[in-house]
C-alpha cells in the first residue's frame, strides 16, 4: 500500500477517541513522513490502501504509517526491508471520494512507534508495535532551542508566501519542546530522509539542533529572496512608470494635434538616407539598421548607437563632388602668387590637373613632400585645394598610436566612431577634398595597433576604391581623394608605404629665394598681424639679407618669420607709446632690433690648419656642415673615435684608417707611424647624435693632413663614402648639403663622380658662386685637396 501527500484543503470531522488495538494495518507512504500532532490529507492510489481505508471506515480508524524505503514495492507481501522500522500511529478523521476514482482520507499524527513484525494475511499488512515516549529533558538547553526555534519559525513564517499566518499562533502556543519540534519539521522544507531521523529521534534537543540548520538556512534564503524581489519590482517600476509616462505624452501629443517625436525623427533620417544617394551595400546595411530603430525603445542606450551609425551614414558625401577648376593657366597663376620657387612641386599639381582634363575618372595620386620643416610642405596643400576648387582638409599623424584612429571603432559599445579619415571627408561634405596627412614620418605603433599598416589601405590607388572603416562596416570610395603627405626624413617611413607614394623633395632655400619670400609673403603677414600699416614699416633687401645671414641658419624660412616678427613687436611698441614717423628697417638698423649676431656668417673664414677637414651632412632639418678632427699622440696603434658619432660614420672611420694604412706608400706615410701612435678622430658638438655615410673622404683627408702636417683650405668642403678599394660612392641630398656649404661662406666643393648629375638640381645664384669638383677615388680626392690647399 502506499499514500502521499496532497495540499487540497479538507473540512475537518472530531471522531471520539477510541482505544488503540495493539495490531494495526500498516499503510507504506512514499516520499512523505507524518509526524505526531499533525492533520494533513492524503491521497490513496494503490488497492491494498484503498481496501484499507474501507477496513477503516467499518472497524477501528487507527493505523500506522512508515516510510518506504524504495520507490516501487510489493504491498501484497511487504516486508522489514521495504519500510523504516519507527513510523507513526495514525487515526483517519475523514474520507472522500471523487469522480476520477480517486479517494482522500484525512489522517492525524497520534504518536511514534516502532514495527515488531509485519504480517501479510490479510488483504492489507499488519504489525504489533511499541510505543515511543520522548525522553523526559528539563535542561536550560532544550528552553533556549525551544525560544530561539520558535522566534525563528515565527519569522520565516512572516516572510514565507507560502506559509498561513495560524502557523505562528500556533507555534507561539506550543507547550512542549516535542510538539513544537514536530511542528517546525511537518512545515519546514527538509528532505525526507531526515524527516525519517527526526521521527525517530526521541530526544526534542536533538531533533531542534537538527532543525536550526535549516531554519538558520531557510531564513537566509527568504532575506536573500525579499531582496531580489524588491530590486526586481524597483527596476520593473521604474520600467512601468516611463513606459506609463511616454503613453500619456503620446496623448497629449495626440490631443494637442502633434506628431510623435520618435516617428518624426525615423522619417527625417529616412528621408536623408534617400538623399545620401547610398551605394547597394550602404542603403542595404542602413535599411537593415533604420527597421532595428523602430523596434528599440527610445530610452534604449542601443536606440542612440544605432541613430548616430545612421547619421553618419546619411552625412557621408557618397556621390557629392566639387566642381574642379581644371583652367590650368589660372591655377599656374594661383599657385605661384601662393608660394615662391617649389616648381617641382608646382610643375607635378599641373600635370596631375592636365591628365584630369583630359580623364574625368582618373584616380588621385598620392604625393609625398619630403623636405626640412619650414619649407612650405604643409601650407602648399591649401594652395592647392584653391588651384584645384577643392575642399582642403589637414590631419596631423605626428606621434599617433592608435590604428583606430585610422580604422575606425567596431560598432560595439557605446561612444565607438568612425576614423579621423572618414569623419573628416564627412565635415568637409565632398568626397574629393584635398587631404593632407601631416607628419607621416612620425607615426608611432604600441599595444593599440600599427597605424602605418593601416594607412595602407588608404594610400594605395589600387586599394582606397574600397576602404571598409571598422565603425563604417561598409566599403567607401576614396579613389577621388587627393592625398598629400609630408615628411621631414624618409627613413623612419616603413618600406611599403614609402612604397605607394610619389616622392617629391623639398629642399631649402637659398639667400635670394628667402629674401623674395620675405618681401612678398612674410613681411605683409607680419605687420598685419600686428596691427601695423605699410605705411608706418618698412623693410629694405639690405636688413632681409642682414636678418638671414646673421640671425637665422636654417632650410626653412620659419626662423626667418619668428626674426621679422621681432622687429615689428618693437616698431609696434614704438607706436603704441606715440611715435608717429615711420621706421624703415636697414642693415645698420637690425642689430639695434635684434641685438649682436648670433650666427657665424663664414666659417670658411677660420684659420687653416693640418688636420682639420670640412664636411658636409644631410639632417631632417636641411644641411649642415661639420668639422671633422684628427691628431695622434703615442700609443699602440688604437684608432678613438669620439662626437656621439653614429654606427656607420664609425665603420667609415675605419674603412679610412685601413685604406691609408694600406696604401701608405703611395702617400709617403711611415708604416711605423700606424703602430707607433694612436689616432684619435673628434667631430665637434658632442651633444649632437651624428651619423650618416657620406663621410668617408673628408675623414681620410682629415687622417692624411695631419700625418703629412699639410692644412685643408677652410673654404673647401666636402662630401662623399668611400670603399676599401678607394672608390668614392655616391651620396643622397646633395642640394641641402649646398646650399648649406653657401649659407655657410663655402667657396669649393668636392663631391662624388656620380653625383654630377644631381648639380642640375642646384639653383643657378648658388653655382656661381662654387667650384665643383668630382671625384671618382679616394687618391684624386686627396691630391685635389692638398694641391688646391698649396695653391
Amino acid at each position: 500500500m502506499s499514500a502521499h501527500e496532497d495540499t487540497t484543503d479538507v473540512e475537518i470531522e472530531v471522531v471520539p477517541e477510541q482505544d488503540v488495538p495493539d495490531l494495526l494495518p500498516v499503510m507504506p507512504l512514499k516520499n512523505f513522513v507524518l509526524f505526531p500532532q499533525m492533520v494533513t490529507p492524503l491521497v490513496i492510489t494503490t488497492d491494498e490502501s484503498k481496501k484499507l481505508v474501507t477496513e477503516l471506515s467499518t472497524r477501528t480508524p487507527h493505523f500506522i504509517t512508515t516510510l518506504q524505503r524504495k520507490d516501487e514495492i510489493d504491498e501484497t507481501n511487504l516486508t522489514k526491508d521495504d519500510v523504516y522500522r519507527v513510523g507513526c500511529v495514525a487515526r483517519m478523521i475523514k474520507t472522500l471520494n471523487f469522480p476520477d476514482g480517486s479517494t482522500h482520507i484525512l489522517v492525524e499524527g497520534l504518536s511514534r512507534c516502532e514495527l515488531q513484525d509485519l504480517i501479510n494475511e490479510e488483504e492489507y499488512p499488519t504489525a504489533h508495535y511499541n510505543m515511543i515516549e520522548d525522553a523526559e529533558d528539563d535542561s536550560l538547553e532544550l528552553e533556549a532551542l525551544g525560544r530561539n526555534a520558535s522566534e525563528q519559525f515565527q519569522h520565516i513564517v512572516t516572510m514565507s508566501p507560502n506559509m498561513p499566518d495560524e502557523l505562528s499562533i500556533a507555534i507561539f502556543n506550543m507547550e512542549s519542546a516535542s510538539q513544537l519540534s514536530d511542528l517546525i519539521a511537518t512545515n519546514l522544507p527538509v528532505p525526507v530522509e531526515v524527516r525519517q531521523k527526526l521521527l525517530a529521534d526521541k530526544h526534542p534537543a536533538n531533533r531542534l539542533k537538527k532543525l536550526m540548520e535549516f531554519l538558520n538556512r531557510e531564513l537566509q534564503i527568504l532575506k536573500l529572496g525579499s531582496k531580489i524581489e524588491n530590486k526586481v519590482h524597483e527596476t520593473f517600476s521604474k520600467t512601468q512608470r516611463e513606459i506609463f509616462l511616454r503613453e500619456q505624452l503620446k496623448a497629449i501629443q495626440t490631443e494637442l494635434g502633434e506628431d510623435d517625436p520618435q516617428a518624426n525623427e525615423i522619417l527625417e533620417l529616412e528621408k536623408k538616407l534617400a538623399e545620401a544617394q547610398l551605394p547597394k551595400e550602404a542603403g542595404e546595411a542602413a535599411e537593415k539598421e533604420l527597421q532595428r530603430l523602430k523596434a528599440v525603445s527610445s530610452a534604449s542606450p542601443e536606440h542612440g548607437v544605432i541613430r548616430t551609425y545612421l547619421d553618419v551614414l546619411s552625412e557621408l558625401p557618397w556621390e557629392k563632388s566639387t566642381e574642379d577648376h581644371l583652367d590650368i593657366l589660372a591655377a599656374q597663376k594661383i599657385l605661384d602668387k601662393d608660394h615662391y620657387g617649389l616648381e617641382k612641386v608646382k610643375e607635378r599639381i599641373l600635370e596631375y590637373l592636365s591628365v584630369l582634363k583630359l580623364k574625368k575618372d582618373m584616380k588621385g595620386p598620392i604625393l609625398c613632400l619630403a623636405g626640412p620643416p619650414g619649407v612650405g610642405k604643409t601650407s602648399l596643400g591649401k594652395s592647392v585645394a584653391r588651384a584645384l576648387g577643392r575642399e582642403f582638409v589637414r590631419m596631423s599623424l605626428g606621434g599617433m598610436h592608435d590604428e583606430a584612429e585610422i580604422r575606425g571603432h567596431r560598432r560595439t559599445y557605446i561612444g565607438a566612431m568612425p576614423g579621423r579619415i572618414i569623419e573628416s571627408i564627412r565635415r568637409c561634405g565632398a568626397n574629393n577634398p584635398v587631404f593632407m596627412l601631416d607628419e607621416i614620418d612620425k607615426v608611432g605603433s604600441d599595444f593599440r595597433g600599427d597605424p602605418a599598416s593601416a594607412l595602407l589601405e588608404v594610400l594605395d590607388p589600387e586599394q582606397n576604391s574600397t576602404f571598409n572603416d571598422h565603425y563604417l562596416d561598409v566599403e567607401f570610395d576614396l579613389s577621388k581623394v587627393l592625398f598629400i603627405t609630408t615628411a621631414n626624413m624618409l627613413d623612419t617611413i616603413p618600406g611599403p608605404l614609402r612604397d605607394r607614394m610619389e616622392i617629391i623633395r623639398i629642399s631649402g632655400y637659398t639667400l635670394q629665394e628667402k629674401v623674395n619670400i620675405a618681401r612678398r609673403y612674410l613681411v605683409p603677414k607680419a605687420i598685419r598681424e600686428h596691427g601695423l600699416k605699410r605705411t608706418q614699416i618698412k623693410f629694405n633687401a639690405e636688413a632681409l639679407e642682414g636678418i638671414i645671414s646673421g640671425y637665422t641658419a636654417e632650410a626653412g624660412v620659419r626662423s626667418l618669420e619668428r626674426q621679422i616678427a621681432n622687429v615689428c613687436r618693437k616698431v609696434a611698441r614704438g607706436f603704441a607709446e606715440g611715435k608717429t614717423r615711420p621706421v624703415e628697417v636697414t642693415g645698420r638698423k637690425i642689430k639695434g632690433f635684434l641685438g649682436p649676431v648670433k650666427v657665424d656668417k663664414d666659417v670658411a673664414e677660420r684659420d687653416a690648419m693640418p688636420g682639420v677637414v670640412t664636411g658636409l651632412a644631410w639632417t631632417p632639418y636641411g644641411g649642415d656642415i661639420l668639422f671633422i678632427e684628427a691628431t695622434c699622440m703615442a700609443g699602440k696603434g688604437g684608432l678613438i673615435l669620439t662626437g656621439s658619432l653614429g654606427d656607420v660614420m664609425k665603420e667609415s672611420a675605419r674603412a679610412a684608417l685601413s685604406y691609408l694604412r694600406a696604401n701608405a706608400a703611395t702617400f709617403k706615410i711611415d708604416e711605423a707611424v700606424f703602430a707607433k701612435s694612436d689616432i684619435h678622430i673628434h667631430v665637434p658638438a658632442g651633444a649632437t647624435p651624428k651619423d650618416g655615410p657620406s663621410a668617408g673622404v673628408a675623414i681620410s683627408l682629415a687622417i692624411l693632413s695631419m700625418l703629412q702636417n699639410k692644412p685643408v683650405r677652410p673654404d673647401l668642403a666636402m662630401t662623399g663614402e668611400i670603399s676599401l678599394r678607394g672608390r668614392v660612392l655616391p651620396i643622397g641630398g646633395l642640394k641641402e648639403k649646398v646650399l648649406a656649404a653657401s649659407r655657410a661662406g663655402i667657396k669649393h666643393i668636392m663631391l662624388p663622380e656620380k653625383n654630377k648629375i644631381d648639380l642640375a638640381e642646384i639653383p643657378a645664384d648658388v653655382k656661381k658662386k662654387l667650384t665643383f669638383k668630382t671625384v671618382k677615388n679616394i687618391d684624386q680626392a686627396l691630391r685635389y685637396a692638398l694641391k688646391l690647399s698649396a695653391e
